[in-house]
């Protein structure tokens, strides 16, 4: 969740479409794609013939959950979705992602679709800091929605179901380094220029892991460990595509990444060993993806039924395959595997919407002083 494309891993090319990053503040990839029968508008809309359909739905998301159809889930929900409903999805996936919208809301015209999928708890803080009028309306009652894993809602205001869950952690090259255990050990001169991250104002997959800096250090000590991750050559790169592509290309031997990135890695037959993971000070920073329906949409109801739809065990098991994160569900039908190559932390960490409410933006904003200053 903070969005992914094209790279080559560690000792194969590899052409792929990393789903499950959903960016803030800006989309890692402006493509999209559908299914085979779909046509790319210049907003970002695609649209298709599902055969005369009754009724059409539109949801807006990041370009990386459809714009691979060989690895992404969008093109087979689509094709699922239609063939189980009378109806026709369109995805829509403006370059600015959700802020699209806001800005759209704040202009006072047309938001020209029913629901967002590919939300976080710091889009939510961002539409409730931004927006006077309410831009999703409550969710209600979605079939599925009492199975959903206990720990993962993540909207007091209850306008957001998640649909799906990553964990973000280091992905190291065995084969070249060992990823030290704790935070203080990527300061060790050894680590010299061995990390590469992500921007955390355009990248979701940064902000992750700058927010797991602030829940280690606190407000008040995380820049200094920033300066210090600074002084031992850190690179901060634009988006996770930027960055994990630097990283297989052997520019660095450790990437801020997922801990699902063995999954990914049995998928294509890369060489294990190159795609190690480390949970810093055995935690993982969580970061659920959610789904809303946009206030005034023209098919709320049919935006819920999706919502239904997604949370089925055989669709919510296809999704985190394809999108390489964990179901949100505890029904998930899943590979055999998958709970192998798939690694939970032993402490999941994060910021609820109440504690990132009024402090994310000020967060980011002193980061980005300070490390254009040094």
């Amino acid at each position: 969740m903070d969005r992914r494309s094209f790279l080559t891993a560690a000792g194969a090319t590899v052409s792929v479409s990393f789903a499950g990053c959903a960016g803030l503040g800006g989309s890692d990839e402006s493509s999209t794609e559908g299914s085979s029968t779909d046509e790319s508008t210049a907003d970002g809309t695609t649209t298709g013939n599902a055969g005369g359909a009754e009724e059409t739905l539109v949801v807006g998301t990041y370009s990386a959950f459809i714009d691979s159809p060989s690895t992404s889930p969008g093109a087979w929900v689509k094709q699922r979705f239609e063939e189980a409903f009378d109806a026709r999805l369109v995805w829509q996936t403006p370059s600015n992602e959700l802020n699209h919208y806001i800005e759209r809301r704040n202009a006072g015209v047309d938001i020209e679709a029913d629901m967002y999928l590919g939300l976080n708890t710091d889009h939510l803080v961002r539409v409730d800091e931004n927006l006077d009028d309410p831009l999703f309306a409550e969710v209600g009652d979605v079939a599925g929605q009492d199975d959903i894993k206990p720990g993962l809602q993540f909207d007091p205001d209850g306008r957001a179901i998640p649909y799906d869950t990553g964990y973000i952690s280091l992905v190291f090259d065995g084969t070249a380094t060992t990823a030290p255990e704790t935070f203080d050990g990527l300061l060790a001169e050894e680590h010299a220029g061995d990390l590469i991250t992500q921007n955390p104002a355009s990248s979701a997959t940064g902000r992750a892991f700058l927010l797991h800096t602030v829940k280690q250090f606190g407000p008040d000590g995380y820049l200094d460990y920033w300066s210090d991750l600074q002084d031992n050559d850190v690179r901060v790169l634009g988006s996770w595509s930027d960055a994990y592509s630097a990283w297989s290309g052997g520019e660095a031997p450790m990437v801020v990444s997922y801990s699902t990135d063995q999954v990914f890695a049995d998928q294509n037959d890369a060489n294990m060993e190159k795609h190690q993971i480390r949970f810093l000070n055995d935690q993982g920073y969580a970061n659920p993806e959610g789904m809303s329906v946009f206030e005034g949409a023209d098919t709320p109801a049919l935006a819920r039924e999706f919502m239904g739809f997604l949370l089925r065990p055989e669709i919510q098991g296809e999704i985190a395959v394809r999108n390489v994160q964990f179901p949100a569900t505890e029904s998930a039908d899943l590979p055999e595997d998958y709970a192998e190559l798939a690694q939970e932390p032993p402490e999941p960490v994060t910021f609820g919407y109440d504690e990132l409410k009024g402090s994310v933006s000020g967060w980011i904003s002193d980061w980005e002083r300070q490390f254009a200053s040094n």
